[in-house]
Protein backbone atom coordinates (compact mmCIF):
# COMPACT_ATOMS: atom_id res chain seq x y z
CA UNK A 1 0.00 0.00 0.00
CA UNK A 2 1.02 3.70 -0.76
CA UNK A 3 3.07 5.51 1.85
CA UNK A 4 -0.04 8.31 1.63
CA UNK A 5 -2.73 5.74 2.10
CA UNK A 6 -0.77 4.39 5.44
CA UNK A 7 -0.44 8.33 6.58
CA UNK A 8 -4.25 8.63 5.62
CA UNK A 9 -5.63 5.59 7.97
CA UNK A 10 -3.15 6.95 10.75
CA UNK A 11 -4.67 10.33 10.43
CA UNK A 12 -8.32 8.49 10.63
CA UNK A 13 -7.01 6.57 13.87
CA UNK A 14 -7.25 3.32 11.52
CA UNK A 15 -4.98 0.20 12.12
CA UNK A 16 -1.98 -0.61 9.43
CA UNK A 17 -1.22 -3.48 8.32
CA UNK A 18 0.81 -4.70 11.63
CA UNK A 19 -2.41 -3.93 13.56
CA UNK A 20 -5.65 -5.68 13.39
CA UNK A 21 -7.84 -4.44 10.38
CA UNK A 22 -11.12 -2.13 11.89
CA UNK A 23 -13.35 0.17 10.03
CA UNK A 24 -12.91 3.55 10.43
CA UNK A 25 -14.88 5.62 12.20
CA UNK A 26 -17.20 7.93 10.54
CA UNK A 27 -15.26 11.77 10.41
CA UNK A 28 -16.60 14.79 11.44
CA UNK A 29 -17.80 16.17 7.80
CA UNK A 30 -16.89 20.02 8.93
CA UNK A 31 -14.93 21.13 6.75
CA UNK A 32 -15.16 25.06 6.92
CA UNK A 33 -16.54 27.78 9.73
CA UNK A 34 -19.65 28.63 9.29
CA UNK A 35 -18.54 32.12 9.00
CA UNK A 36 -16.21 30.79 6.11
CA UNK A 37 -19.02 29.70 3.77
CA UNK A 38 -19.91 30.65 0.36
CA UNK A 39 -23.49 31.71 0.19
CA UNK A 40 -24.56 28.85 -2.03
CA UNK A 41 -27.92 26.92 -1.53
CA UNK A 42 -27.41 23.57 -1.56
CA UNK A 43 -30.70 22.47 -3.77
CA UNK A 44 -28.98 25.00 -5.81
CA UNK A 45 -25.87 23.47 -6.33
CA UNK A 46 -27.11 19.79 -6.68
CA UNK A 47 -29.34 20.80 -9.68
CA UNK A 48 -26.94 22.86 -11.55
CA UNK A 49 -24.24 20.43 -10.88
CA UNK A 50 -26.96 18.06 -11.95
CA UNK A 51 -27.34 19.44 -15.50
CA UNK A 52 -23.72 17.49 -15.92
CA UNK A 53 -24.03 14.30 -17.70
CA UNK A 54 -21.45 11.49 -16.67
CA UNK A 55 -20.71 7.55 -17.03
CA UNK A 56 -21.35 5.51 -14.29
CA UNK A 57 -19.21 2.69 -12.43
CA UNK A 58 -19.19 0.36 -9.98
CA UNK A 59 -15.94 0.33 -7.85
CA UNK A 60 -14.96 -2.85 -6.24
CA UNK A 61 -13.10 -4.19 -3.76
CA UNK A 62 -11.72 -7.71 -2.02
CA UNK A 63 -10.95 -7.85 1.78
CA UNK A 64 -11.13 -10.98 4.71
CA UNK A 65 -14.70 -10.21 4.90
CA UNK A 66 -15.57 -10.39 1.43
CA UNK A 67 -16.20 -8.60 -1.79
CA UNK A 68 -17.53 -4.97 -1.18
CA UNK A 69 -18.62 -1.85 -4.22
CA UNK A 70 -20.56 1.18 -4.56
CA UNK A 71 -22.11 2.56 -7.45
CA UNK A 72 -19.68 5.70 -8.65
CA UNK A 73 -20.42 8.60 -10.55
CA UNK A 74 -17.55 11.08 -9.82
CA UNK A 75 -15.19 8.92 -12.01
CA UNK A 76 -12.04 10.17 -14.58
CA UNK A 77 -8.96 9.51 -16.10
CA UNK A 78 -5.76 11.19 -14.23
CA UNK A 79 -2.93 10.73 -16.05
CA UNK A 80 -1.01 8.89 -18.72
CA UNK A 81 2.34 8.19 -17.73
CA UNK A 82 2.28 7.17 -15.27
CA UNK A 83 -1.02 5.70 -15.78
CA UNK A 84 -3.56 7.05 -12.94
CA UNK A 85 -7.17 7.50 -12.31
CA UNK A 86 -9.31 8.88 -9.66
CA UNK A 87 -12.77 8.52 -8.12
CA UNK A 88 -14.67 10.78 -5.31
CA UNK A 89 -16.58 9.07 -2.93
CA UNK A 90 -18.53 10.80 0.24
CA UNK A 91 -16.44 10.66 3.93
CA UNK A 92 -19.43 9.09 5.48
CA UNK A 93 -19.72 6.00 3.11
CA UNK A 94 -18.90 2.77 4.82
CA UNK A 95 -17.71 1.08 2.41
CA UNK A 96 -14.50 3.02 1.28
CA UNK A 97 -12.86 2.08 4.55
CA UNK A 98 -12.70 -1.85 3.40
CA UNK A 99 -11.71 -0.17 0.08
CA UNK A 100 -8.79 1.64 2.12
CA UNK A 101 -7.82 -1.73 4.26
CA UNK A 102 -7.97 -3.89 0.90
CA UNK A 103 -5.40 -0.75 -1.17
CA UNK A 104 -6.58 -2.22 -4.20
CA UNK A 105 -9.60 -2.00 -6.40
CA UNK A 106 -11.55 -2.22 -9.49
CA UNK A 107 -13.35 0.73 -11.54
CA UNK A 108 -16.32 -1.55 -13.53
CA UNK A 109 -17.69 0.93 -16.61
CA UNK A 110 -21.30 0.19 -16.83
CA UNK A 111 -22.99 -0.27 -19.87
CA UNK A 112 -26.38 1.18 -21.30
CA UNK A 113 -28.35 -1.83 -20.33
CA UNK A 114 -26.90 -2.24 -16.72
CA UNK A 115 -28.97 0.27 -14.63
CA UNK A 116 -30.53 -2.25 -12.23
CA UNK A 117 -27.23 -3.42 -11.60
CA UNK A 118 -26.32 0.46 -10.97
CA UNK A 119 -28.49 0.62 -8.47
CA UNK A 120 -28.16 -2.22 -6.52
CA UNK A 121 -24.73 -1.34 -5.73
CA UNK A 122 -26.24 2.49 -4.83
CA UNK A 123 -28.13 0.86 -2.01
CA UNK A 124 -26.44 1.20 1.41
CA UNK A 125 -26.85 -2.01 3.98
CA UNK A 126 -27.96 -4.61 1.13
CA UNK A 127 -25.84 -7.32 0.08
CA UNK A 128 -25.25 -5.81 -2.93
CA UNK A 129 -23.55 -9.03 -4.39
CA UNK A 130 -26.64 -10.93 -4.17
CA UNK A 131 -27.21 -12.67 -7.62
CA UNK A 132 -24.00 -10.93 -9.08
CA UNK A 133 -21.74 -12.67 -11.14
CA UNK A 134 -18.39 -11.98 -11.03
CA UNK A 135 -14.26 -12.84 -11.77
CA UNK A 136 -10.95 -11.68 -10.01
CA UNK A 137 -9.23 -9.00 -11.90
CA UNK A 138 -6.23 -9.83 -12.75
CA UNK A 139 -4.00 -7.81 -10.71
CA UNK A 140 -5.36 -7.08 -7.29
CA UNK A 141 -8.23 -10.17 -7.28
CA UNK A 142 -10.69 -7.26 -7.18
CA UNK A 143 -14.45 -8.16 -8.31
CA UNK A 144 -14.57 -7.99 -12.24
CA UNK A 145 -18.21 -7.69 -12.52
CA UNK A 146 -19.83 -9.85 -15.82
CA UNK A 147 -20.94 -8.30 -18.34
CA UNK A 148 -19.31 -4.92 -18.06
CA UNK A 149 -18.08 -2.84 -21.58
CA UNK A 150 -14.73 -2.13 -19.77
CA UNK A 151 -12.75 -2.43 -16.59
CA UNK A 152 -9.65 -0.50 -15.13
CA UNK A 153 -7.63 -2.71 -12.10
CA UNK A 154 -5.94 -0.41 -9.55
CA UNK A 155 -3.81 0.04 -6.84
CA UNK A 156 -4.65 3.39 -4.41
CA UNK A 157 -2.13 4.95 -5.35
CA UNK A 158 -3.32 8.34 -3.47
CA UNK A 159 -5.85 10.15 -0.81
CA UNK A 160 -6.71 13.58 -0.66
CA UNK A 161 -9.45 15.73 1.30
CA UNK A 162 -12.06 17.70 -0.97
CA UNK A 163 -14.47 19.17 1.41
CA UNK A 164 -16.65 16.50 2.86
CA UNK A 165 -15.40 13.84 0.24
CA UNK A 166 -12.34 12.32 -0.48
CA UNK A 167 -10.18 12.15 -4.08
CA UNK A 168 -9.12 8.55 -4.15
CA UNK A 169 -6.24 8.06 -7.11
CA UNK A 170 -5.30 5.05 -8.19
CA UNK A 171 -2.76 3.65 -10.59
CA UNK A 172 -3.19 1.59 -12.94
CA UNK A 173 -2.09 -2.26 -13.11
CA UNK A 174 -4.61 -3.89 -15.99
CA UNK A 175 -7.48 -2.92 -18.07
CA UNK A 176 -9.61 -4.15 -20.11
CA UNK A 177 -12.83 -4.15 -22.83
CA UNK A 178 -15.28 -6.61 -23.44
CA UNK A 179 -14.53 -8.38 -26.85
CA UNK A 180 -10.70 -7.81 -26.60
CA UNK A 181 -10.37 -11.54 -24.96
CA UNK A 182 -9.87 -9.53 -21.34
CA UNK A 183 -13.70 -9.47 -20.72
CA UNK A 184 -15.35 -10.66 -17.99
CA UNK A 185 -17.66 -13.26 -18.78
CA UNK A 186 -21.64 -13.63 -20.15
CA UNK A 187 -22.94 -10.45 -19.68
CA UNK A 188 -24.59 -10.63 -15.96
CA UNK A 189 -27.83 -11.04 -17.06
CA UNK A 190 -28.57 -7.82 -18.64
CA UNK A 191 -27.95 -8.17 -22.14
CA UNK A 192 -24.57 -7.22 -24.26
CA UNK A 193 -23.49 -4.63 -22.71
CA UNK A 194 -20.39 -4.30 -24.94
CA UNK A 195 -23.09 -3.79 -27.80
CA UNK A 196 -25.22 -1.03 -25.99
CA UNK A 197 -22.94 1.87 -25.62
CA UNK A 198 -22.48 3.17 -21.99
CA UNK A 199 -25.00 3.85 -19.29
CA UNK A 200 -25.23 7.40 -19.10
CA UNK A 201 -26.60 9.72 -15.49
CA UNK A 202 -28.04 13.25 -15.62
CA UNK A 203 -30.59 15.09 -13.53
CA UNK A 204 -30.99 12.24 -11.08
CA UNK A 205 -31.91 9.71 -14.33
CA UNK A 206 -29.92 6.93 -16.22
CA UNK A 207 -29.75 7.52 -19.80
CA UNK A 208 -27.97 6.55 -23.39
CA UNK A 209 -27.06 7.54 -26.08
CA UNK A 210 -29.41 7.68 -29.40
CA UNK A 211 -28.62 7.56 -33.19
Amino acid sequence: MAATVVRYLRSVGAATAAEPVEFLPRPDLRAVRDDERAPVDPAQFRRVLGQFASGVTVITAQDAAGPTGFACQSFASLSLDPPLVAFMVARTSTTWPRIAHAGVFCVNILGAEQGVLCRGFAVSGADKFAGVDYAAAPATGSPLLDGVPAWIDCRVHAVHTGGDHLIVVGRVEALGESGDGSGSGNGGGEGEAENSGPLLFHRGRFGRFSD
